[in-house]
């Protein structure tokens, strides 16, 4: 009989996309994935792996379906920004807005639905700025950056049970908190790390009309 929670993986398969002949010495392959506990959104898998010396190890990760950040500026230069309480931490932070994928949505219109819903507004255009992995070593979670400006006011959409503070700080506000540590959310630092590279001239966003 075989359990409906362990997933056989095919010989040779890889969660890691690996550089062919550059990065196979660091390479760990899946042999058998074993679903441990399934929530409503989130996965806990126990995986037996190859090691690149040939033994054998079990790995413990969560399955996540991706997310996205906004990063919306005003018009005068400040940026939108949410206070939220932190079950697992039960701690209120100040981060930049944020939301899972839907199936099968895209993380672009996932970042404008989410705008929407949280803080009530809109924006007139939309720049990618990059992914980050924010818990490679147990989690294969990927949030999108994107950039929002010419926002437009409007009323918020808040799902049944989200509670959470809308408000705009100036840039260099937020900066002096991180370089202080008071702004401890690891994906609102690296926005405004991307940001900062938009500023000095490092880096230059790529501008698209809202969808």
């Amino acid at each position: 009989m075989t359990d409906k929670n362990v997933e056989p993986i095919v010989a040779g398969g890889s969660a890691v996309r690996a550089m062919e002949g550059v990065d196979e010495h660091l390479v760990e392959r899946r042999i058998r994935s074993e679903l441990v506990y399934e929530g409503h959104f989130l996965q806990v898998r126990r995986d037996e792996i190859r090691l690149p010396s040939g033994k054998t190890a079990r790995r413990e990760h969560v399955v996540h379906p991706g997310a996205v950040m906004i990063v919306p500026m005003t018009d005068d230069g400040q940026l939108v920004v949410e206070r939220q309480h932190r079950y697992p931490l039960d701690r209120v932070l100040l981060e930049l807005p944020a939301g899972k994928l839907d199936p099968q949505e895209t993380t672009l219109h996932c970042a404008q639905r989410e705008l929407r819903e949280e803080t009530g507004y809109a924006a007139r255009e939309w720049a990618y700025a990059g992914c980050l992995h924010n818990a490679p070593a147990y989690s294969n979670e990927f949030i999108d950056i994107w950039f929002a400006r010419g926002l437009v006011a409007g009323a918020q959409q808040l799902d049944d049970g989200e509670f959470l503070d809308v408000l705009t700080m100036p840039e260099a506000t937020l900066f002096a908190m991180a370089a202080s540590g008071e702004l401890t959310d690891a994906k609102t630092m690296v926005a405004l790390l991307k940001l900062q590279l938009w500023r000095s001239g490092a880096w230059t966003p790529t501008w698209q009309p809202s969808e």
